[in-house]
């Protein structure tokens, strides 16, 4: 039987420098990544325009970085060493309204706890260099002359060499090396001005100059991230002048999304961070824009008024605590929703026409003409231009309530027309963005023929996405409206069931639905929106009882209610192996041009693909 170990207390005492600074050093440096960081952020503190950064086995033996900043007085060289020491804040204030990286003045001194460090600088005043160097063991410094231009140098020499214990818990060398790639990656990504060179056992790995102009930035972005990120990207700058409030950066297009969330850089005021208010608006945002399980990937900077945001969290300062955390989570959502939302078919095929794969940006501000819609005179002499403008309007021939006329008209109505993107532009041909229809594939696809080639549209998956935004307007507005059945449908269910649609009778109603109870077990379904009258209405009225038992209390069936609009708009969705007529195809089209997110549907499926000419005589071998 084991017996409960007594603890030995001893008198108190204050701890050794060495022991006291290790203490820290287990909060500070968790490993090669935590020592770069540091320095890097304390080398961008001090007005480095060019850094330099050799590691040597994954920075377990050698971390040496270079910088060009201002340097460090001979005097302060031993201060700089010790615990709590810094220049960058010296009173409260100063600690509640932060706008440097470091602030602690632990860094340096945790660091040299655990390493054999050197530091040396000089300032544009002196004459000549010094050095400092520690070997954390009596943690006494050793200053000496120096040959170093104005700027400073820390070398970290044999990582966790007097705590052993510490050192086995690192993993093998690559893996050391991707997490510190990973921090000079954020840091390059915080300062397109500075320029970042990264070598790894004597090979040089980046080499990146001040990006100053959108082209440099975004060379740098495909340099970092990849070239898809960049060719995928849209271009976020939304201002809130009445909170001071500033987002900008970039955001990939749904169809970029990523099994991991290894691509999501957020920045307030130059450092990044991690933040569940931050996660949860960008994830709301893409909410049904993303197939499900994917991650968008982004990268965006908020600034606002360092006094908001409370940077002294954690030591590691990857945390923060916003003193307005629902209005910056508000700002954040609306801002990327509304880019997200305005991303047109027109701005997809205009962004891969362009030959410099520039991202697409889209206007905060950006309005559209209603008169376009109809066909330009000079396109009036194509007879499929011709039949296309006396077919648009005859949609109803599909679903009668939805005719793009309603849609229209509902967009006039609307308080800030979000359901509807606008009327798309035309080519100079007068060919819509997603061209003319010609043909139906297997009953699943639609074939159209744009100006620059071909286009495949998934049309179950493009009008499900139409009929849910447009329930989604209906719905902000008051309620679905609803269309009686000629001949009430009776339903058997089980008793929870019923249960469920007598509590949940107002939702019903609001949703377009007037269900009644009649019995234990059976209800009798009078009224379905019109939306959704051609549909299997037993079948979508179990699907939608489903969603609200999973769903639960009313407060969270209103804050999912979309999750309920998706499952009906499935429903009301024409079903493929349906045989559409050409009106019907062309409308759907035209219809499409018109719709907020219509490039997925609301699972996160892409609704359409297009090939160009060139791409598909590439395929044909076609001038090779």
């Amino acid at each position: 039987m084991q017996t409960k170990q007594s603890v030995k207390f001893n008198p108190i005492r204050l701890l050794s420098p060495q022991l006291a600074n290790q203490i820290a050093a287990g909060e500070v440096v968790e490993r090669p990544a935590s020592v770069v960081k540091e320095l890097l952020e304390n080398s961008l503190d001090a007005g480095a325009r060019a850094v330099s950064l050799e590691v040597e086995q994954g920075g377990v033996r050698l971390i040496r970085i270079r910088d060009d900043g201002v340097g460090v007085n001979r005097d302060q060289l031993p201060l700089a060493l010790s615990r709590h020491a810094t220049s960058k804040i010296s009173a409260l204030e100063d600690l509640e309204a932060v706008l440097s990286l470091g602030f602690r003045g632990e860094a340096l001194a945790s660091i040299s706890s655990v390493s054999r460090l050197t530091l040396t600088s000089r300032t544009a005043e002196q004459s000549e260099a010094w050095a400092v160097a520690v070997e954390g063991r009596d943690m006494e410094p050793n200053l000496s002359p120096a040959a170093h231009p104005t700027g400073t140098t820390v070398e970290v020499r044999d990582l966790f060499f007097n705590t052993p214990a510490r050192r086995k818990f690192l993993r093998t060398e690559k893996t050391e090396f991707n997490h510190l790639e990973e921090v000079v990656r954020r840091l390059a990504l915080s300062r397109f001005d500075v320029s970042f060179t990264l070598a790894h056992n004597a090979k040089t790995l980046y080499q990146l100059k001040p990006a100053q102009s959108d082209i440099e930035q975004e060379r740098r972005l495909s340099l970092l991230l990849g070239q898809p990120f960049i060719e995928h990207a849209l271009v976020v700058d939304m201002h809130a002048e009445a909170s001071g409030l500033r987002l900008y950066g970039w955001i990939t297009q749904p169809t970029h999304s990523r099994s991991q969330a290894d691509q999501q850089y957020f920045f307030v005021n130059g450092r990044i961070i991690k933040d569940k208010v931050v996660s949860h608006a960008v994830r709301q945002a893409y909410q049904d824009v993303l197939y499900n399980g994917r991650h968008p990937a982004f990268v965006l900077y908020l600034e606002l008024d360092p006094a908001l945001v409370d940077v002294n969290v954690h030591p590691t300062k990857h945390e923060v605590r916003f003193r307005e955390s629902r209005l910056v989570h508000d700002f954040i959502y609306r801002s990327l929703h509304r880019v997200i939302a305005q991303m047109t078919p027109a701005s997809v095929i205009e962004s891969t026409a362009q030959t410099a794969q520039q991202p697409v940006h889209v206007s905060p501000n950006q309005t559209f003409d209603q008169s376009r819609f109809h066909l330009p005179p000079q396109a009036a002499a194509s007879p499929s231009a011709r039949a296309v403008e006396r077919q648009i309007h005859h949609y109803g021939q599909l679903y009668p309530q939805t005719s793009v006329d309603t849609v229209i008209a509902q967009k006039n109505s609307s308080l800030d027309g979000h359901a509807i993107a606008g009327v798309a532009e035309q080519s100079a041909d007068g060919t819509p963005p997603l061209g003319f229809a010609l043909a139906q594939l297997h009953g699943v696809y639609i074939l159209s023929q744009s100006s620059t080639g071909l286009i495949l549209v998934d049309m179950h998956a493009a009008h499900e996405r139409i009929v849910y935004e447009r329930m989604k307007l209906a719905l902000t507005e008051d309620r679905l409206r609803s269309q009686p059945l000629l001949v009430p449908v009776s339903m058997a269910v089980s008793r929870r069931e019923a249960e469920t649609a007598e509590v949940n009778t107002e939702l019903f109603e609001r949703l377009g639905f007037l269900v009644q109870r009649l019995g234990d077990e059976t209800l009798v379904i009078r009224e379905v929106p019109v939306y959704l009258a051609k549909s299997d209405v037993s079948q979508l009225v179990r699907d939608v009882l489903a969603d609200v038992q999973e769903l639960g209390g009313s407060q969270r069936i209103e804050n999912q209610i979309n999750e309920l609009l998706g499952t009906m708009a499935c429903h009301g969705a024409v079903r493929a192996n349906r045989q559409l007529t050409l009106t019907e195809m062309n409308a759907l089209l035209r219809d499409m041009e018109q719709t907020e997110r219509s490039g997925q549907c609301n699972h996160g499926r892409p609704t359409w693909i297009s090939l160009s000419m060139s791409e598909l005589d590439k395929l044909f071998l076609r001038g090779q």
